[in-house]
């Protein structure tokens, strides 16, 4: 699929993966709809993006909502078409994690929280603007998920669950669009180097200093991924129309180790990983 002259709709877009691949996709010519729930986001992808071109601002849209709220976002579609025209792709990057404790000491608000952000506001996305990527010649849907939903990390295991039913519901999708134009492609990050911690309103304290593996790094490390490449890699894939993508070497590692030996894996990551709770 070629990017130039196309409008993707990026959720997401005002920090880390997002915010990068919204300015990879208008380096390759494209138009983004970005959508985040801080407005101060994506004024700074904004700036960003007139900064390295001075025609970037005019191709770039900023929408600030929650995509937890159905209703602004069912009403998002005939907003971007009227600013860029056709909706061609959707990559929902948006997602938060949770407080670094175990399932018995994580509230039912946390919980729920963090469904209603990674699970339902991917679901209300592709609810919103599925009907238009059906009705053009070819169109992407990719749905961010995490190294995190493939083997469980300390402290993350409600995480990886939510993101474990982005990717059921993704290919789900990639089943049902069968013989349509839309390709569907699902993401799986490793460690990458952004601010996910903060974003998710989540207190990095004592014990607590490792990178949020499958989820994003609070600190550069020569372990993580930068946020850059992670943007570059997935414009990549809607270019190739790939299923899957898989962010890292640790990504590519837990993937591995899943098929092979998923059990060992688990007990093993559980006890280099630790100290993360």
């Amino acid at each position: 699929m070629d990017i130039s002259g196309r409008t993707f709709v990026i959720t997401g877009a005002g920090a880390g993966i997002g915010q990068h691949t919204a300015l990879e996709v208008l380096r390759r010519g494209g138009r983004v709809a970005g959508i985040d729930l801080r407005s101060e986001g994506l004024e700074e992808t904004q700036h960003l993006a007139s900064t390295e071109n001075p025609d970037f601002g005019a191709l770039f849209t900023a929408h600030p909502i929650d995509i937890t709220d159905r209703a602004s976002v069912l009403a998002l579609p005939e907003q971007i078409r009227q600013q860029h025209g056709g909706i061609d792709g959707l990559i929902n990057v948006a997602g938060i994690i949770q407080p670094f404790v175990h399932v018995s000491d994580l509230d039912f608000t946390d919980m729920e929280r963090v469904f209603a952000v990674n699970f339902w506001g991917t679901v209300n996305t592709v609810k919103a603007f599925l009907p238009e990527l059906k009705r053009r010649p070819v169109s992407a849907l990719v749905n961010v998920s995490s190294m995190g939903s493939i083997l469980p990390v300390p402290g993350q295991a409600f995480y990886g669950a939510s993101k474990a039913a982005v990717n059921l519901f993704t290919e789900g999708l990639y089943a049902e669009l069968q013989g349509s134009p839309v390709r569907v492609t699902t993401v799986f990050p490793g460690a990458i180097a952004t601010n996910i911690s903060d974003n998710s309103g989540v207190d990095r304290t004592a014990g607590q200093e490792a990178p949020d593996i499958g989820a994003g790094a609070d600190r550069p490390e020569t372990s993580t991924t930068s946020p850059q490449e992670a943007g570059r890699l997935i414009v990549d894939a809607v270019e190739k129309g790939s299923f899957r993508l898989h962010i890292g070497k640790d990504a590519k590692a837990f993937r591995a180790l899943s098929t092979v030996t998923p059990k060992r894996a688990i007990r093993v990551i559980a006890e280099k990983m630790k100290e993360l709770v």
